[in-house]
């Protein structure tokens, strides 16, 4: 099964894990849960500009070697208005903190000026330092935009990565659509930052002073409590964590999730749960229990 490691809690500056996590993270941890990941064949990573701005870039390049074989996704968040000169910008200074010369997938992270930033990438995809473009936080209209400007300098789509999880169904559509065409679609806040990780709950929520929070109250967890027993029952049959239960269901639904990673247990977890599937009857109870608890989970970056 195909997965993507996400590193959005790694970073510690502004926009980094403690900020939005809550939680800072030991460096020496980050670096054996990397090295225990590319162990169990996790190759795939996930980082971002705005990851603790550029703190997580450089933690995750110090710890790549030649040698790991990974295949490396980071992203460049464009301004409201478009400026020449910014995408190309962010990228070397991007490949400079990752100690890379090419991205393997590089992402514009918001669809703001689609075309104007597309049409800036593309040189950089000519020459090889782009491997593959993708696009975040779209919708069917933005994918097939960037479909028909890339076609025109023989170029294709890559990749697409959308929030989809069991409290943000509504992507299903779109996942079917960029399979039809060969994109492939990486769902990310599968876990809603640990919300549907059965590690919190209305009395053991998120630290105070943290963006998740903010994103997901006390009041919401209460509402979940359903949702978590039954991942908590499923995963008892199946003899996985409970935090797995979410990642099949979006496996089951036809996306790549991007699961973050921040002890080496965590990755071994997902390693284990990857040898189970999901049964339709099981894949369909989550789905109805988690509609029925009226959540439509949005972060505050994406469009409405």
């Amino acid at each position: 099964m195909d997965v993507m490691i996400g590193t959005w809690a790694w970073g510690a500056g502004y926009n980094g894990s403690q900020m939005i996590f809550g939680s800072n993270y030991d460096e020496q941890m980050l670096k054996s849960t990397f090295e225990r990941a590319v162990e169990l064949g996790f190759t795939k990573w996930d980082t971002a500009a705005v990851y603790g701005m550029g703190s997580c870039e450089k933690l995750l390049g110090s710890f790549i070697r030649e040698s790991d074989g990974i295949f490396l996704s980071t992203k460049y968040f464009p301004n409201k208005r478009f400026k020449s000169g910014d995408l190309e910008k962010s990228f070397n200074e991007s490949m400079t903190r990752l100690g890379l010369e090419a991205a393997d997938l590089f992402w514009i992270h918001k669809p703001n000026n689609l075309s104007d930033n597309l049409k800036e990438a593309v040189p950089l995809m000519k020459d090889g330092r782009i491997r593959s473009i993708g696009i975040s936080n779209v919708s069917i209209k933005d994918i097939k935009e960037a479909e028909e400007l890339l076609a025109q300098n023989g170029l294709k789509l890559g990749a697409v990565q959308n929030h989809f999880s069991l409290l943000r169904c509504d992507q299903q559509e779109l996942i079917e659509y960029c399979n039809s065409r060969g994109i492939t679609y990486y769902a990310y806040m599968v876990l809603e930052q640990g919300a549907l990780a059965g590690r919190y709950d209305s009395k053991n929520h998120f630290p105070t002073f943290s963006m998740r929070n903010l994103m997901f109250p006390k009041s919401k967890f209460k509402k979940i409590e359903g949702l978590l027993e039954l991942m908590k029952d499923m995963a008892a049959k199946h003899g996985i964590d409970k935090s797995q239960i979410p990642v099949l269901w979006v496996i089951a639904k036809g996306a790549v999730p991007i699961v973050g990673l921040t002890k080496p247990s965590y990755a071994e977890m997902l390693s284990n749960a990857l040898r189970t599937d999901l049964t339709q009857e099981e894949i369909d109870l989550l789905t109805k229990t988690a509609g029925e608890t009226g959540i439509r989970q949005q972060g505050s970056w994406e469009p409405q």
